[in-house]
């Protein structure tokens, strides 16, 4: 095929066939350059749907944002009439993929619309209607179209609660929702005819998939095993040439490399500092000395002044505990502290372990407000952070190293719980 045509003669919107039985009937949005507020994307986006015909009736997968819903409904138009269709699949509830549907419904009330499981709630929530009519569903679910099938993989958080993927075992052709997507606008629509969209891919993986790399790692299982001729996406071209290439690369971005690099019994601890004028780096000196006491954790040493953000969040999403030293000026942390942290939500950094420290001149409270960052990151924070007025005194300096050895030993499970006796609170 050498191209692909998108309308017809007169400009009207035309469905594209991806198969005799299978066609994309989404939309084009090449004018976007922000989506969700968080995420950048230099030529648009693209609002895939998808209709699947079967001997006994036909089955729409996803509808488009709203202020594209003419286009959807030209193109469905353009290969099916309303009253056969008797299915509609949500792999996923954002508005994006769901603007089209009270319409849809409207238009087709005959169907039968598909969700996942943990869906249920959040439709009514989003749609306003307590009397809509749906079908639940999980892994190993289906739905006959006769000659051919809906089977349903429950794949969540990718990148909702609610996401699902649906694989059509007669054509070999999963619609992966919002998995495999990326933000590319371009009319041509397959991988082995649009521009390069590598970095878009990458770029979307990273923002949206990268949080939850162990649902990740967990719908891979259920992916792979599948004979997979094409991949349909949410967004994004559709992956017909050498599809399994996009599996292996999510694999790869959601497996540790650090894995390779240390043993499986070791642990990884990162310090991260700043210093105005050398007193927090003393400190993080000592934390670092009194860490290495503890065999079989690895401790690494960064000064943020000397590095980029970048690949400092790399580190640490691998890691196994994270140290913060600030200074305190103006009653707060100091800037490249909070643009490290700001980097973090991009990961998953649940049940980490968390430190802080820093030197300070007046009241020292950010130690306290990073502390409280960690938190609501989700790290935890059993040793209270660490404090010095000014210059480190030799006493302060053998503290900041007990503080280093202590995190290493509640790193390891070495540290022995505090026994609270409530008579000493009294």
């Amino acid at each position: 095929m050498d191209g692909v045509r998108v309308t017809d003669s007169h400009s009207q919107p035309q469905a594209v066939a991806l198969s005799s039985r299978l066609f994309w009937i989404g939309a084009l949005d090449p004018q976007l350059r922000s989506f969700d507020i968080i995420l950048k994307t230099a030529n648009g986006t693209s609002y895939n749907a998808y209709l699947v015909r079967g001997s006994a009736g036909v089955a729409v997968i996803d509808t488009v944002k709203e202020a594209f819903a003419d286009d959807f409904f030209a193109r469905l138009e353009s290969v099916a009439e309303y009253r056969e269709i008797k299915v509609i699949v949500l792999n996923h509830l954002e508005p994006d993929h769901t603007g089209a549907l009270p319409e849809l419904m409207r238009r087709a009330p005959q169907a039968q619309l598909f969700i996942s499981h943990k869906a249920q709630s959040m439709l009514k929530g989003l749609l306003k209607q307590e009397s809509l009519s749906f079908t639940p569903v999980l892994t190993g679910d289906s739905v006959s179209l006769g000659d051919r099938s809906l089977q349903f993989l429950h794949t969540p958080f990718l990148h909702w609660p609610d996401t699902q993927c649906t694989y059509v075992p007669e054509e070999h052709t999963l619609f992966s929702g919002d998995v495999f997507g990326c933000h590319f606008c371009d009319n041509r629509l397959f991988n082995d005819l649009v521009g390069d969209f590598r970095f878009s891919f990458e770029y979307y993986y990273a923002h949206i998939m990268r949080p939850f790399k162990q649902y990740v790692l967990s719908a891979l299982q259920l992916i792979e095993p599948l004979p997979l001729q094409l991949i349909a996406p949410a967004h994004g071209p559709i992956l017909r040439d050498r599809p399994d290439r996009y599996i292996h690369r999510y694999r790869q971005l959601s497996s540790p490399a650090l894995h390779s690099e240390i043993s499986p019994h070791q642990k990884s601890l990162l310090i991260f500092y700043i210093s105005s004028y050398g007193n927090t780096r003393r400190m993080a000196e000592a934390i670092y000395q009194g860490a290495t006491r503890v065999e079989d954790v690895r401790v690494s040493l960064y000064d943020l002044e000397g590095g980029e953000v970048g690949p400092f969040v790399d580190l640490i999403e691998e890691s196994d505990g994270l140290v913060l030293g600030t200074p305190t000026i103006n009653g707060d942390a100091v800037k490249p502290i909070w643009d490290l942290l700001s980097s973090l939500t991009v990961v998953n950094l649940k049940a980490k372990l968390g430190g802080v420290f820093g030197s300070y001149g007046w009241t020292g409270e950010g130690v306290r407000l990073v502390e409280d960052r960690l938190r609501g990151l989700k790290l935890r924070v059993p040793i209270p952070g660490i404090r010095v007025k000014l210059i480190p005194t030799d006493q302060e300096i053998q503290d900041c190293e007990q503080f280093g050895l202590e995190l290493a030993r509640e790193l390891m499970g070495l540290r022995e719980a505090k026994s609270i006796n409530f008579e000493d609170l009294a």
